[in-house]
């Protein structure tokens, strides 16, 4: 077949200008294509070509070049009139839209995109980020611990929030739903909600500590989802949650555009995620989906431990935690771009998955423990002495890592954490 006009996507010469959006891709011919047009086609089919040449091109041509590319690495640029302005989906309907279903290519994985400070100007990011700790909580420093009811479905809505308010009064700042329990026939997300804030407002009475929850908003339309945030608002709560992925990048700008209004943070998880970031030659990267969330104006969200019982490598993990909490980071050679992130605020990682309270001192020794969101589900619900002994076992993991004393030792003083360890060492769950 010929070959007609992708090879005019390709261009070595080319200098990005500094309003361009770049994005890194690894790729793999298919057998009998070579990389110039294989490259081509993903410029192409990105923007604004197809399969043949045409009579007739308008005057204004948004036109993506592949400028550099090396081995199976391609970084091409993209004119900002590509794409619809402040418009998550609208950029990945192109840099993720028609080109994964090419025959040219055999694998295609977007790595990393790099936005320029004019693409971010159309996004305001999200409200607290990291201030969420001063703001929300009132302390100087984190972590932010959560904790989900195990098993992650199954319990009423009256069992939900007893158990709330045991976590609560055991210590830990937040409830969480799991990314399954949204309104089922045993736990409706009314009766959640209302049960949760009485609980919640007795746990404050009696600890004179801030206590919230991550009820999870996701739904079947967006007027559903829209009524849910408000009914979680009007119940007192200063947080929500949401299933980022299978929610759909409007959601998310929805959600976060209503959090604005109502003066709330957003915990975003990532379910199904995997789906699409685990193959290493295929799909996208976690970076990529991370850096989109903070985009969108999420507060925080789960990134992976690296030794939970969730896939993420140490060099992957750390990588995104500093995309989504630094303000601008460097490029790692074919594992991220650089990006300065102007006015958008830094998120929170959360670490979840697994954890227990005797790997939580590797966990701090990765993120530390000023800013980040540590959720501990099993390792509290497993513990022998129930679940507000498991939640204060992970209380006094964490003081002890932040006043430098052995796990061990702490355990001397604290029946709870001696039998978390006593059932858990520092086993990392598979």
């Amino acid at each position: 077949m010929k070959v007609e006009w992708y090879l005019e996507f390709v261009d070595k010469k080319y200098k990005p200008k500094s309003s361009d959006v770049v994005a890194l891709f690894y790729y793999e011919p298919a057998n009998g294509i070579s990389a110039e047009e294989a490259i081509g086609r993903i410029a192409s089919e990105s923007s604004c070509g197809t399969w043949t040449t045409l009579t007739v091109l308008p005057k204004s041509l948004p036109k993506a070049v592949a400028f550099w590319y090396r081995e199976n690495l391609v970084k091409i640029a993209y004119p900002m009139d590509s794409f619809e302005h402040g418009s998550i989906a609208g950029l990945m309907s192109a840099v993720g839209g028609n080109i994964y279903g090419m025959k040219a290519l055999k694998n295609l994985r977007l790595i990393d995109i790099q936005f320029p400070s004019e693409y971010l100007k159309d996004f305001s990011g999200p409200l607290y980020g990291i201030d969420a700790i001063k703001k929300i909580f009132r302390r100087e420093s984190g972590p932010i611990t959560a904790v989900v009811p195990k098993p992650k479905v199954g319990f009423s809505a009256s069992e939900h929030a007893k158990m709330a308010y045991e976590l609560w009064v055991g210590g830990i700042d937040c409830v969480k739903d799991d990314e399954n329990l949204t309104s089922q026939r045993f736990n409706r997300f009314e009766k959640r909600v209302t049960l949760l804030a009485k609980q919640r407002d007795r746990a404050e009475r009696e600890t004179g500590e801030v206590k919230d929850a991550f009820i999870n908003v996701t739904a079947p339309d967006i007027w559903e989802l829209e009524r849910r945030i408000k009914l979680i608002h009007d119940n007192g709560f200063r947080y929500f949650m949401i299933d980022v992925v299978v929610s759909g990048f409007t959601a998310v700008q929805t959600a976060t555009e209503l959090a604005r209004d109502y003066r709330m943070a957003i915990h975003g998880h990532r379910a199904m995620h995997a789906m699409f970031t685990r193959n290493p030659k295929h799909g996208m990267s976690m970076l990529v989906l991370a850096k989109l969330m903070r985009l969108a104006g999420v507060d925080q969200l789960h990134i992976g431990t690296v030794i939970g019982k969730l896939a993420g490598e140490r060099e992957e993990v750390l990588a995104i935690r500093d995309a989504i909490a630094k303000r601008e980071v460097n490029e790692i050679p074919g594992f991220r771009l650089s990006q300065s992130w102007g006015k958008i605020k830094p998120m929170l990682p959360v670490a979840s998955g697994g954890l227990h309270p005797g790997i939580l001192p590797e966990i701090f020794n990765l993120y530390g423990t000023t800013d980040i969101v540590v959720q501990v589900g099993g390792g509290t619900f497993g513990h022998p002495m129930g679940v507000r002994a498991g939640a204060m076992a992970v209380i006094q993991a964490i003081e002890a890592y932040k006043q430098n004393i052995p796990l061990e030792e702490q355990a001397e003083k604290h029946i709870e954490l001696k039998k978390a360890l006593e059932k858990w060492g520092k086993m990392k769950p598979v």
